[in-house]
């Protein structure tokens, strides 16, 4: 539940519609201008202007006031849908597997320590810092994960490196990311193909116009993970 609620306001917070992504949730959950507002003691009109873009962002309180609303409303109606979302969320639990750095490291020492080759904007690496990393199984992200839950991958930055599973030729990864900067208005710092043997040119030409320093490696998952473990806040 506390997931499904960060993963709400993560998404209205950094949106740059707040407002239309405070309708969208609203009608995901198929709850009326009228009854939000009266849940919290508002004037339908302020929940219009705020989802119309006439009044300013919304502040973190009343954006988290909205989500206990959205959860707590539901839950009187039975709260069949929050339990869909819950279960969509454990889905991207699997996928995404988050974790932040306690300091920064530099691109190219990124590099190093995972034994990789840089096949698209090398040069980047000496000016990038990286604050993080996540997991993704490729397969999982493009099969099962909706385009606008794909936030969930930056964790706290996109200043990260993520390192994509199950690689066959890297293009659905490059896609993804690319599919995904529409929705969430984010672009990974490093992309990362593990195990892939041959990178589709495809792949390699959205990492160069992304602007994103594109990395392959062999070094087997569980020995990255063991190098960033003295690394992780």
């Amino acid at each position: 539940m506390d997931q499904l609620k960060v993963t709400i306001a993560g998404e209205i917070t950094l949106s740059k519609d707040p407002g239309g992504s405070m309708k969208k949730w609203r009608e995901i959950f198929q709850i009326s201008q009228t009854d939000l507002a009266g849940f919290l003691k508002v004037s339908s009109s302020t929940i219009s202007d705020y989802e119309g873009g006439r009044r300013k962002s919304p502040g973190i309180a009343v954006i988290n006031r909205l989500v206990e609303a959205l959860i707590e409303i539901d839950k009187n109606k039975g709260g069949k849908v929050t339990q869909q979302l819950s279960r969509d969320e454990a889905v991207k639990e699997k996928v995404f597997d988050v974790h932040e750095f306690t300091a920064g490291i530099n691109g190219k020492d990124f590099l190093e320590k995972i034994e990789g080759e840089c096949i698209a904007n090398p040069l980047r690496l000496k000016d990038l810092t990286l604050y993080g990393y996540t997991v993704i199984d490729s397969l999982k992200v493009i099969l099962d994960v909706p385009v606008h839950e794909y936030l969930q991958m930056y964790g706290k930055t996109p200043e990260r490196a993520l390192i994509f599973t199950t690689v066959e030729n890297g293009r659905s990864p490059l896609i993804a990311v690319k599919v995904g900067r529409f929705a969430t208005e984010m672009r990974p710092t490093v992309v990362v193909l593990h195990g892939c043997q041959k990178v589709d040119p495809i792949a390699k030409r959205i990492a160069e116009n992304e602007k994103i320093a594109l990395i392959i490696t062999q070094k087997p998952i569980d020995k990255l993970i063991e190098t960033f473990k003295g690394m992780e806040a």
